[in-house]
């Protein structure tokens, strides 16, 4: 069945993925069984019922094209460079797999600016969860309240950093005409993150931001 046309095809998705994923973090079930299993409620859900082996080619093929397309955003490494220039802890806070986003990391040149990897499957717990939040500061040894996090989901990323007592900055990048709700800074670029660091919240200890993604 083809996607094309499907306006329904992300939202099945996302279900499909939130589902799943929370059997992972529980230790119901490993990494692979959480993809075939995700694979497919997310194809049913479209009206096909696909076999093991039909499910593992799909994957397969969705991989190869995801990796094809990851690349960073041109305001990503001047901010790394800034933050690592001003003597800043640094550490990328992840909802997916551990192996998945370490791999894009690698690809992508951008390993060695952070300080710390915080994955969700591997910590049990992923955002808005506060023991995320929580678990990178200690690894970075901070105070929650020493530390900002950056990211482009005003909810899971700004609001749960904020609710566990970081700053939350929330990256919209999109320009949505949302707004913020109290104590949670919105920039449209990373670009503008070294202005708020400096003039709005001053000198902090250390920056929690997603792996850099597109």
């Amino acid at each position: 069945m083809a996607l094309a046309g499907r306006d329904d095809a992300w939202p099945l998705w996302e279900r499909a993925n939130a589902r799943h994923f929370a059997r992972l973090l529980a230790g119901e079930i490993d990494y692979e069984t959480m993809r075939r299993d995700r694979a497919r409620a997310f194809y049913r859900d479209l009206g096909e019922r696909l076999d093991d082996g039909e499910i593992a080619e799909r994957e397969a093929r969705r991989q190869v094209v995801m990796e094809r397309s990851w690349s960073v955003y041109a305001d990503v490494l001047p901010c790394l460079d800034w933050l690592r220039a001003a003597g800043l802890r640094v550490a990328a806070v992840t909802n997916a797999s551990g192996a998945h986003q370490r791999a894009k990391l690698d690809a992508l040149g951008l390993s060695d600016f952070f300080d710390h990897v915080a994955i969700a499957g591997e910590i049990r717990a992923a955002k808005p969860d506060p023991v995320i939040f929580h678990t990178t500061c200690l690894a970075l040894g901070v105070d929650p309240g020493e530390a900002v996090h950056v990211g482009d989901r005003l909810d899971l990323d700004a609001v749960g950093a904020r609710d566990a007592g970081l700053h939350g900055v929330w990256l919209n990048r999109d320009g949505k005409r949302t707004p913020p709700p109290p104590g949670v800074s919105v920039i449209t670029s990373l670009a503008e993150l070294p202005g708020l660091l400096v003039c709005d919240m001053a000198w902090e200890q250390a920056v929690a931001v997603p792996p850099a993604r597109r």
